[in-house]
């Protein structure tokens, strides 16, 4: 989906670009179109053209310019729900599979860069997962023996992580994890994708998607039709759909900085601890770190975290300077930060992706989904089995990975979710964020109660209001302005506009309407 360039401060775009290609202004045909030129779409769609498929990949915005420009670019088998957890919801042979999967995406990774000469930073390294202050030994011992179990066999237990400065404590060590440039890499995977014959085309919304026994069509902003055998929905989350998918997982905005360390000073690795997101009752919320090479002498070390319900915090501003004083506690080194931006997560009620056929669709719409903080290995995995279920093949993570599963002892995860969903219905019966537009400042939004409408106002650097329906066209949930962004932010199912109120992340997939007269 389109982002707000703009609003975007990654650390991937300080020497990488989001490319553009041009819009779609005629009718087409393919064997399948995938909407969304992320990770997941174009990862789908170098692997079915090296198949001989013909493929078209549509997005509205540029190439990589959704989420995933906002990833930490993580590339890891350490599940971040935790392996014990994963076996207790899919069992043994689904934690096995678990593991494999995601091993297999990273292998993929290298794969695809080496043999397509794609420069993208891509290494191997090792990632250590540690206990935030207060956590139980416990946790590790659990979590090594579930590992070991889910065929890791290489993971281990280790007195401290390879820092002199922060005493992680016993931590786990996982070999053979991996780092790239997400922007590096798609633009890589373009440029191999066109080589096959496929297209891609920016700057395209796809407005309708209509599945068929056979077929499908894919209509555009402006007119025009793309038909094809399949179509993919690769969209971060669905936007075809209302409920299918959405009550069986939750957005979540996460944070992340990237500052200046002088070079050698940090052991390049992966870090994680086992804190949780801040609104559970752990209150140590979660962080992952890793570093990035910058210059000749230094890199830009990435800390992460933060995490809240999607709309659902009103101390966004907070977060970022949060995660600088955790970092500058644990890394006395930390220079200059240079970058400050936040993503969004689709958690599943049961840890892992939702990739398949799309849920009481036709048969010729699949869709990949629900990241769960792990969009780039999700996303490969995504690119694997998609390609094997449209090729008619085989493949053993199907079940695993399947959008129509039911996880039955998620079911409290799910009941939890969708009351939370519920409750922001709420929002409907109160008044406003303030009670006159003239409380907003300049570069700022509120939502306003007018009579029986709620109103989501930005004032402009210029102080020019812009007036829009605050209601979110997914599922008429009230939107909250998000400071540290700049965005509307549906609290029921993570729909995000821009200050304007063009969408930019589904699942809705229309702006917010302009006010009543």
């Amino acid at each position: 989906m389109k982002d707000t360039a703009e609003q975007i401060t990654s650390v991937w775009l300080e020497n990488g670009t989001l490319q553009e290609r041009l819009p779609l202004n005629k009718d087409v045909s393919a064997n399948v179109c995938i909407v969304g030129a992320g990770i997941a779409g174009m990862t789908t769609a170098y692997l079915l053209a090296k198949q001989g498929k013909a493929v078209v990949v549509l997005d509205d915005g540029p190439i990589a310019g959704g989420q995933t420009v906002r990833t930490t670019a993580h590339l890891s088998n350490a599940i971040d729900d935790r392996y014990f957890e994963i076996e207790r919801l899919h069992g043994d042979q689904g934690a096995r599979l678990t593991a494999q999967s995601h091993s297999a995406a990273i292998d993929r990774i290298e794969t695809i860069a080496r043999d397509e000469k794609i420069d993208c930073d891509f290494e191997r390294l090792d990632g250590y997962l540690f206990l935030p202050a207060g956590e139980p030994l416990q946790v590790l011992d659990r979590e090594l023996e579930a590992a070991h179990r889910a065929g890791l066999s290489g993971v281990e237990r280790v007195e401290r992580a390879p820092l002199s400065f922060f005493n992680t404590g016993p931590c786990l060590r996982f070999p053979r994890q991996g780092q790239f440039h997400p922007l590096k890499y798609l633009a890589g995977l373009a440029r191999a994708i066109q080589n096959c014959g496929g297209q891609i085309y920016t700057g395209t919304h796809a407005e309708h998607i209509e599945g068929g026994d056979s077929s499908a069509h894919v209509k555009i902003a402006g007119g025009s039709t793309v038909t094809a055998d399949a179509v993919v929905v690769a969209t971060n989350t669905p936007v075809n759909d209302m409920f299918a998918i959405h009550t069986k997982q939750a957005p979540y905005t996460t944070y992340a900085i990237g500052g200046v360390v002088p070079r050698g000073t940090v052991a390049k690795s992966l870090y994680w601890d086992t804190g949780c997101d801040a609104d559970t009752s752990n209150p140590s919320p979660y962080h992952y770190i890793r570093l990035q090479a910058s210059d000749e002498t230094s890199d830009i070390l990435i800390v992460g975290g933060e995490d809240h319900k999607t709309g659902q915090a009103d101390d966004t501003l907070e977060r970022h300077p949060h995660l600088e004083v955790w970092a500058r506690e644990r890394f006395p080194m930390l220079g200059e930060i240079k970058f400050r931006w936040s993503g969004q997560v689709m958690e599943t009620i049961d840890g892992l992706a939702f990739i398949g056929r799309n849920p009481g669709d036709k048969p010729s719409v699949y869709v990949v989904t629900g990241d769960s903080g792990m969009g780039m290995t999700h996303g490969t995995i995504a690119g694997i089995l998609l390609t094997d279920l449209i090729c008619g093949r085989e493949n053993p993570w199907t079940s695993l990975y399947d959008p129509s599963r039911k996880t039955l002892r998620a079911t409290g995860e799910f009941l939890k979710e969708n009351l939370n969903v519920v409750r922001q219905y709420g929002d409907w019966l109160t008044g406003g964020d303030v009670s006159s537009v003239d409380e907003i400042s300049p570069g700022c939004g509120a939502v306003i109660r007018r009579g029986l409408s709620k109103l989501a106002v930005y004032r402009d650097e210029q102080g020019t209001f812009h007036e829009h329906s605050a209601v979110c066209p997914h599922l008429e949930c009230i939107v909250a302005w998000n400071d540290s962004q700049k965005t509307w932010d549906c609290p029921c199912h993570g729909s995000l506009f821009d200050p304007l109120g063009h969408v930019i992340n589904g699942p809705a997939n229309r702006d917010l309407a302009e006010p009543k007269k």
